[in-house]
């Protein structure tokens, strides 16, 4: 629920705020993040570099890279971008520093839905809502008089309609990229089913009919994609979008602006964006609700950590909003919603079933598990029964290690 609210309440609301100049002050502190690198944190990061001493890493692994960087003494970097989902790893190791004295000095501009708070102590600030949500060629379903889809089977069926028809090899696209976003995909398809992701004794219970539903529902889906898709990630599928090769995909819903920009896309005009298909007919939308925001490392001085939250409060300002609008579905006081801001819309509105999300210890075990695992169902080295049970005992294992499971 929360995750609802503060999505429609960066998406519909329009909350007006002064525009800030430039940069207010210069920046003597080198300063260093690790974020990922989408749209929206380029534009966040160019604005913090106005100031000055600021260098920033933007990598789509920077979810594996942060755990050792930030736990290294001093951290390797001041800032990280992190998500609801990500975030948990630096929680864990307690490398991550409590933001509400430096809120208190500097946040005046924030509003109180971007304050993330763990056990009533603020960890981090939120910039942007995201969630995987269906984005299509409008132009090549109204050639072929095909309906935008509401569902999974929807999708398969207008897939079907594309290749037959000719117009695209592989009509679909999606990321199915082993490791971290195969096994989200699965999760927002088991989520979509109904599916429950522990029992109460911490054990999980993926080893389901929901569980195979999924995988037999996202089997069905590669009949229609790149033969490459284990390596297709959130950039991959976006650069095929642009460059006309796909007709539909679940995709962020960060990447939305992306298919507009004219210096790279073949498509402008032409991708329009919905909710994200459901599993169930009548059901919710087979996906989930995330948010991006900035984190402080905790294994660095006071005076780098003053000067780091500073510097990002200058990235996350009304100005940065109002010259890269279209990049996210921003937080930030100054946003308008677009049309590209539908599909993120349509999908919070329509209830998602929040899995374990903010991530807990155990659905990061799971996550880690799934991503590992699934990638031997879709070659075919093993079943989907035979796929489950490896999961099981994967998550098991680790959250043994882990202390979660005795």
């Amino acid at each position: 629920m929360f995750l609802k609210k503060i999505a429609l309440a960066g998406a519909i609301s329009l909350m007006g705020s002064a525009a800030f100049a430039a940069c207010s002050y210069e920046n003597t502190v080198p300063i260093k993040s690790l974020s990922a690198g989408f749209e929206a944190w380029k534009a966040v990061t160019d604005a913090m570099a106005e100031c000055g001493n600021f260098q920033a890493e933007l990598d789509q692994e920077f979810r594996t890279k942060q755990p050792a960087a930030f736990e290294a003494n001093p951290s390797l970097y001041q800032i990280g971008g992190v998500s609801n989902g990500t975030i948990t790893p630096l929680l864990n190791a307690g490398t991550i520093r409590p933001l509400d004295d430096l809120v208190a000095k500097y946040g005046q501009n924030l509003t109180p839905n971007q304050l993330i708070r763990v056990n009533d102590k603020i960890m981090a600030v939120a910039m942007m809502v995201n969630t995987q949500h269906l984005m299509y060629r409008s132009d090549v379903l109204a050639d072929l008089g095909i309906e935008t889809p509401s569902t999974w089977d929807d999708v398969l069926v207008a897939a079907a309609k594309i290749k037959d028809a000719g117009v695209m090899d592989y009509p679909l696209g999606a990321t199915l990229k082993s490791g971290w976003n195969l096994g989200q995909d699965f999760n927002n398809m088991y989520a979509g089913f109904g599916g429950a992701f522990f029992n109460d004794d911490n054990t999980t219970a993926v080893n389901s009919e929901a569980g195979l539903k999924s995988l037999e529902m996202m089997k069905a889906m590669t009949e229609f994609t790149d033969p490459e898709v284990l390596v297709s990630d959130s950039t991959y599928v976006q650069q095929q979008f642009q460059q006309g090769k796909i007709a539909m995909a679940n995709l962020w819903s960060s990447r939305a602006g992306a298919m507009n920009d004219e210096a790279e896309s073949q498509v402008v005009g032409k991708v329009a964006m919905s909710a994200a298909p459901k599993a169930v007919d009548g059901g919710v939308p087979a996906t989930t609700l995330w948010w991006d925001g900035i984190v402080i490392a905790k294994n660095i001085t006071d005076e780098e950590a003053d000067a780091a939250f500073r510097l990002a409060m200058e990235g996350l300002d009304t100005e940065m909003v109002k010259s890269a609008n279209d990049a996210a579905i921003w937080l930030i006081p100054g946003y308008e919603p677009t049309d590209i801001a539908q599909g993120a819309i349509e999908t919070a509105m329509a209830n998602p079933a929040p899995p374990a999300y903010p991530s807990t210890t155990q659905m990061g075990l799971l996550h880690s598990a799934l991503g590992n695992e699934l990638p031997a169902f879709f070659t075919g080295e093993r079943g989907a029964e035979e796929t489950l049970i490896a999961i099981t005992e994967a998550y098991e294992t680790a959250a043994k290690e882990a202390g979660v499971l005795k």
